[in-house]
């Protein structure tokens, strides 16, 4: 791609997205330095025909910058055909799925607090979704084979390493948030603890990231060449920081609150510093979510369960708050959404290099993970280039901790394309929040493959030994 040479295509799948197409729509807007058409598909037409009219609406505005339109099709073929960059969002199944992904193990004593990576809901999720991502893989290896493709969709290991399965020479990489809000408490640490007039932006942290995604951790963060593990240190050791939190005092709190104890606690035993938010980072270790006689023991922790009544409810509202904002009923006003997405499609296009964590398969950046195994660590956006950066080693127990969810991982990509549902089984059976024996395990996989297996059928159902 040359330097800003023409306008551009953007092909979105998931264009009828009630969240993150919201976010693109206002990013692109506040940005002068790109233009061209972005192409919305999705199988519910009639929600990418919603983000149509609210994207071209917020073109209107007099504060928007940026110059695009937007065109929803029914077509995929027609939002990928020479499309410069491909974003993939989309909810693999209806939102009704995740629901029951979350309630079905319940009924087993487990539980989840987001439910999209891993444990049992992030299992079946990963299998409902491995298929789409193949067909995804194909379309852009015949429509655009030479665009760069951005994935935000969960489980966004899977989804990635699906994706260069199918189609080696695809240019993929995935983006996640979460190590943005672990450089922005460092950042808040600065400010507290050194004196500083004001706090500094969180892209001024300088962290070194290892691991996968929603399961990454930095063991180097600084500021202006100065370490900022020490201020971590003693900002542990001050009184009323690390604490045990009362159900009580959580009831009020959003499902999202997030208060830094989880990842004091995994600091403290293995020495390097989480980078998920808690919320995330419980989901990938047996021990926050494992008292199955009491789920609300997790607020201890200062998270929250979140219900599905909550997550339905968000889901079946988002589209009026928009259409408040067109009809003047709310207020829409432009916001700084802290995302990268804009900022990596202009260092691609040769229009400023840049460093942030992304997800892609490892080519040495993490020399103790498997050749090829989708991992999250820095790299490096220049013109029509992304290269990763060496991370380094782990601690060891750190290190198997990540690697039993990599060969899950894995393991789970490899069922995908074989269609083999005794192999997914097994690495349903290996994920550490499954603490049933061999036969309830087997017993809860068929239930939640049951409820899905409409979206199952690239998957040999009939065949399994496991589905008796």
């Amino acid at each position: 791609m040359k330097r800003n040479s023409k306008k551009l295509k953007i092909g979105y799948i998931g264009g009828g997205s009630r969240g993150w197409a919201h976010t693109f729509i206002n990013d692109l807007a506040q940005c002068e330095d790109l233009s061209g058409e972005v192409f919305l598909y999705d199988i519910d037409y009639e929600a990418a025909k919603r983000n149509e009219k609210f994207g071209n609406w917020v073109q209107s505005l007099n504060e928007a910058v940026g110059s695009w339109e937007y065109r929803a099709v029914k077509e995929r073929k027609k939002a990928l055909d020479d499309a410069d960059f491909v974003i993939l969002s989309i909810q693999p199944g209806p939102i009704e799925h995740m629901a029951k992904d979350i309630d079905i193990p319940q009924k087993y004593g487990i539980y989840d607090t987001v439910c999209d990576t891993v444990g049992p809901g992030g299992t079946v999720r990963a299998m409902r979704t491995i298929p789409i991502y193949r067909d995804f893989a194909r379309a852009i290896r015949k429509h655009c084979p030479d665009a760069w493709t951005i994935n935000y969709t969960n489980p966004m290991t899977v989804c990635t390493r699906t994706l260069y399965e199918e189609f080696p020479r695809i240019k993929a990489f995935g983006c996640c948030h979460e190590v943005f809000g672990t450089q922005s408490f460092l950042a808040s640490l600065v400010r507290k603890y050194w004196d500083v007039e004001e706090e500094p932006s969180r892209d001024e942290i300088d962290v070194n990231v290892k691991g996968i995604n929603h399961f990454t951790w930095i063991d180097r963060a600084e500021w202006r060449g100065r370490d900022l593990f020490p201020l971590l240190d003693r900002h542990v050791t001050e009184e009323g920081v690390v604490r045990e939190f009362e159900t009580e005092e959580m009831k009020e709190e959003s499902y999202f609150v997030d208060n830094f104890q989880v990842t004091y606690e995994l600091y403290k035993r293995f020495g390097i510093l989480p980078a998920a938010g808690d919320r995330h980072l419980v989901e990938f270790v047996p021990w926050f979510l494992e008292d199955v006689d009491d789920p609300e023991s997790l607020h201890r922790w200062g998270i929250r369960l979140t219900p599905n009544e909550y997550r339905l409810e968000r889901w079946r509202e988002a589209p009026k708050k928009f259409h408040k904002q067109m009809e003047g009923e709310e207020e829409f006003e432009f916001i700084d959404s802290g995302e990268e997405g804009i900022d990596q499609m202009k260092a691609l296009l040769g229009l400023g290099d840049m460093k942030t964590n992304v997800n892609l398969p490892n080519q040495g950046q993490m020399p103790e993970m498997p050749e090829g195994a989708v991992v999250e660590t820095n790299a490096y956006f220049s013109q029509n280039q992304i290269s990763p950066v060496t991370a380094g080693k782990l601690p060891r127990q750190v290190r198997n901790m990540i690697l039993t969810h990599v060969y899950n991982q894995e393991t789970l990509v490899e069922a995908g394309f074989k269609g083999d549902v005794d192999l997914a089984f097994q690495a349903f059976l290996n994920d550490p929040l499954v603490n049933l024996d061999t036969e309830r395990a087997r017993e809860l996989f068929e239930e939640m493959v049951r409820e899905t297996q409409d979206f199952l059928d690239d998957w040999n159902l009939k065949d399994s030994e496991t589905l008796k």
